[in-house]
């Protein structure tokens, strides 16, 4: 066992956890106010905007990734914006990993953050409200800390989906060592060339992180309810 991890590289674990990072901070900063919007809204337009956001759940990765990589391509609008304003190319490399799995994570953030605020007693809003606090005030300082479980499980939950994405990160990102080749798609090369020892040491870790990162979800979600919170 330790020949093999000592033959092993795990730099696509420090991509996958450093993808999983970057996108978690980004869609939840976007997600809360989203979320938000769709817990309070009485709009005709919610039902569209649950479907839209809840899409990737139902959708293949790789149909996911198809249009993903078709949209950021250097052909595309966006991709050709990006690439002569900024210089940037938004694929098959880590900038385009991160759109992909911020697409692919979405409702994985949205969701939980949508029943945590749904489940806030309304009159702490209309007292906050009352004493004079705006929404992104009331947000902040009343409905979020009063959402710990399903703040947590929203975090939580959307990093480890991240870390085991595979389909759409190998559509848009291929398998570039240190750019793009993250564990899922090491453990998938290490089949490809019948490395089951390799492939079995990566799919070991992924499944104990995967087995510990929902064990402290329901954990701590056990933990908040004996404390009614």
């Amino acid at each position: 066992m330790l020949e093999i991890l000592s033959h092993l590289e795990f730099e696509p674990f420090w991509l996958s956890f450093k993808l999983a990072g970057v996108t978690t901070l980004i869609l939840f900063v976007l997600c809360v106010p989203l979320a938000w919007w769709l817990s309070q809204t009485k709009s005709k337009s919610k039902p569209i905007v649950e479907a839209i956001t809840a899409l990737p759940i139902v959708l293949p990765p790789s149909v996911l990734g198809f249009y993903v990589l078709i949209a950021l391509s250097h052909n595309s609008p966006i991709g050709t914006f990006f690439d002569e304003t900024f210089g940037i190319k938004l694929v098959f490399n880590f900038t385009g990993l991160v759109v992909a799995s911020c697409f692919y994570s979405l409702p994985f953030m949205v969701q939980p953050l949508q029943s945590g605020f749904e489940s806030i007693n309304k009159n702490m809003l209309e007292a906050s409200y009352i004493s004079g606090k705006s929404k992104i005030e009331t947000i902040i300082k009343v409905a979020i800390p009063n959402i710990k479980p399903a703040l947590m499980t929203a975090i939580i939950v959307t990093f480890a989906h991240t870390v085991g994405e595979f389909g759409v990160v190998l559509m848009v990102g291929g398998s570039i060592p240190g750019e793009t080749k993250v564990a899922s798609v090491a453990i998938y090369e290490f089949v490809e060339v019948m490395d089951y020892k390799a492939a079995h040491i990566y799919s070991a870790i992924m499944l104990i992180i995967s087995f510990l990162v929902l064990l402290s979800v329901y954990i701590f979600n056990g933990k908040m309810k004996k404390v009614g919170i």
